[in-house]
């Protein structure tokens, strides 16, 4: 369940972060409350996947999910794109991940 938790926290954050850039400075006001509410929400959910995982396994994994998703999200959104090299890097954060979880005894809890 606690990865159930960890997604759900990550799509959260993700709709948050991009209704971020749409609440142009919380100047918008369902953009905003969006904003809010998706962290919240976010935070919420990870408190209850803490429970179960360490906390730098989950922000590794929250980290890398919600820059690659944030990164999808806002090139189809907001037009956004990404260079090679920037791509190459975001593979190296799930590959740095996979290791984490596969491989690393820092994931046993």
């Amino acid at each position: 369940m606690m990865y159930v938790y960890l997604l759900s926290a990550i799509i959260c954050e993700v709709v948050a972060t991009t209704a971020l850039n749409a609440s142009n400075g919380f100047t918008k006001l369902w953009a905003s409350l969006v904003v809010v509410i998706g962290y919240s929400a976010a935070f919420y959910l990870l408190s209850i996947t803490l429970r179960d995982m360490k906390v730098g396994v989950a922000y590794a994994i929250w980290s890398a999910l919600g820059i690659v998703l944030v990164t999808g999200v806002s090139a189809i959104v907001y037009k956004q794109r990404i260079d090679a090299i920037g791509i190459a890097g975001m593979g190296l954060m799930i590959v740095g991940v996979v290791l984490l979880m596969g491989f690393s005894n820092a994931s046993a809890h």
